[in-house]
């Protein structure tokens, strides 16, 4: 009889492990802090069967924490939101590259890691752009149509901008510099620190409330911040955008700088296949229509195509020249345009 129940539990056990080994799991680490990405990731369980466990941090933490934990950590996908993040973390030898048919054919080549011979790193899936606002009353949209002239005489006084060390300006200088050459970028720097009508602080949708209240008349903000208050019903909110212009800059050069939010495979995965899956994902039409619709972001998969007003409105019908120079090199420039801050006084 105590053999049987002996047996018997040993049965039970072997099935119970069984099921364990079965069950299909992802460890999501994410910077992307927006309520409806809550969905993206529903509909992933729901198609594939794969239970994600999230943790959520910014884009610095994440990296951070990969570091600290080491062979131990438990991370299978890493989503952050900027470029120079994503290419930070590449140097430190935290992703795993991955070769990926799905992914080649539908990220363009600007907007993921260069390859190398065991693949490639990580992939954008989404774009902001980083525009200029300014007051229609006190300022010509000619006279702030390119990012030059946010350093240029005529805008003395007139600007405001967040820290130049938060990435999202990191990036815009990085694109800069990879257009025009470190002297001129720093020159362009040092302009821009003469030109400001008060010291960086805060962030995008301040700098926009900034221009709306008169605090300064020159502003740079990423477009989904701006598409936020234009879907707004809030009356402030309306009347705030009302007041300000928006400018997608340098049509006539190189474009307006596009920055990314994209993902990788934690370089210590232990669910790989599945992290592979979630990425080639993220580049289908469904969840691109997500990052869309839900934080108005613009696509980065060939092909896709949305219908998100506030960001035809903004953009004049959704048609605007963006640059196209890969933002691995954006990434790279920031170290160089960190110390430039420094030297100009830029905070």
């Amino acid at each position: 009889m105590i053999a049987k129940a002996a047996g018997i539990a040993t049965l039970l056990i072997a099935a119970a492990t069984s099921v364990a080994a079965q069950e299909q799991v992802l460890n999501l680490y994410s910077a992307r802090h927006y309520s409806t990405d809550e969905a993206l990731y529903a509909n992933f369980t729901k198609a594939t069967g794969i239970k994600i466990n999230r943790v959520d941090a910014d884009d610095a933490g994440i990296l951070a924490r990969l570091k600290a934990e080491g062979t131990a950590s438990p991370a299978d996908v890493i989503l952050l939101v900027d470029a120079a993040r994503l290419y930070r973390g590449d140097q430190d030898g935290l992703f795993k590259p991955v070769k990926s048919t799905v992914l080649e054919n539908a990220i363009p080549p600007q907007y993921r890691a260069e390859p190398g011979a065991e693949g490639t790193s990580w992939f954008g899936f989404s774009t902001r752009g980083r525009v200029v606002v300014y007051d229609k009353v006190k300022v010509k949209r000619e006279d702030v149509d390119t990012y030059e002239e946010l350093a240029d005489p005529k805008n003395k006084g007139k600007v405001c901008l967040r820290s130049g060390s938060h990435p999202y300006n990191l990036s815009l200088f990085g694109s800069v510099m990879q257009h025009v050459g470190e002297q001129k970028t720093e020159a362009w720097l040092k302009g821009i620190v003469d030109n400001m009508a008060r010291a960086p602080k805060g962030g995008d949708t301040d700098q926009i409330k900034a221009v709306g209240a008169g605090e300064c008349q020159v502003a740079v903000s990423n477009t989904y911040y701006i598409a936020r208050l234009l879907r707004s019903s809030n009356a402030e909110d309306k009347a705030l955008m009302e007041r300000v212009g928006v400018v997608f800059p340098n049509q006539s050069s190189w474009g307006t700088h596009l920055n990314i939010a994209g993902g990788a495979v934690a370089k210590h995965s232990k669910n790989t296949a599945n992290a592979v899956k979630f990425l080639e994902y993220l580049a289908s039409a469904e969840a691109q229509n997500y990052f869309a619709n839900g934080n108005n972001e613009w696509p980065t998969a060939k092909g896709v195509k949305v219908n998100n007003p506030a960001l035809q409105a903004m953009s004049g019908g959704g048609d605007f020249k963006a640059e196209t120079i890969p933002l691995a090199a954006v990434g790279a420039n920031t170290v160089k345009v960190q110390q430039m801050l420094d030297r100009v006084g830029f905070k």
